[in-house]
């Protein structure tokens, strides 16, 4: 594991790098608005994609970095992601831009601009809590590139069957709310719920050659 300082227009950004032996693909990403690389998914992703020819670059955008609270507005997350991209393609391989909710947002804004490979987005805010008239879907849909979308399926930001018909596919965690936690009472365990996002990453990197 490696950790690094990468100075960007917005500030000072953060990746952490968790390498493969034999690496054939980066997947970049980024936490939400109101949390950091502890992320369950983010975690999880860092320890099993290793294994599997893929690189893992957790990402702490700069207002991480700095100590504050509450994200900044959109055109100030994407200043970050394209500040820190260079750094991401310096081992020469295609990367996977990707993110949970809000830096899922910027994973699909920027992808077509900075070439990346294809989108991970991990709880992709569809929408904010109980109100589906505002909706994002013209973000997720004008990715551009290969995009997979991890969706907990009783996400306050948006439930799989919100989501418009496109051209990304969508893998549901049974019962998982917008971090994927599920309640003690659902069939499935949290280890187990863990388990959906890692297989179904897993999968759909190998089908991207």
């Amino acid at each position: 594991m490696k950790t690094e300082i990468i100075s960007t227009g917005a500030g000072d950004a953060r990746i952490t790098w968790h390498p493969a032996k034999k690496p054939r693909l980066v997947l970049a990403v980024s936490h939400g608005a109101g949390g950091g690389i502890e992320a369950r998914d983010l975690q999880a992703l860092a320890r099993v994609l290793p294994g599997h020819g893929v690189s893992v670059a957790l990402v702490e955008q700069p207002w991480r970095v700095a100590g504050k609270k509450l994200a900044p507005a959109p055109k100030t997350l994407d200043v970050g992601w394209r500040g820190l991209w260079p750094a991401l393609v310096t081992p020469g391989l295609p990367v996977i831009s990707g993110g949970r909710s809000a830096g899922a947002r910027v994973a699909c804004r920027t992808a077509v601009e900075l070439g990346a490979a294809a989108v991970l987005a991990l709880s992709f805010p569809l929408h904010p809590p109980g109100k589906p008239e505002k909706s994002r879907a013209d973000e997720l849909l004008g990715s551009g590139v290969p995009t997979l979308v991890v969706q907990g399926g009783n996400d306050p930001f948006g439930k799989p069957e919100e989501f418009p018909a496109g051209s990304f596919e969508l893998v549901e965690v049974p019962y998982g709310d917008h971090g994927y936690a599920v309640p003690k009472r659902a069939p499935i365990t949290q280890d187990e719920a863990v388990t959906v996002i890692t297989d179904a990453v897993v999968k759909w990197v190998g089908s991207l050659g």
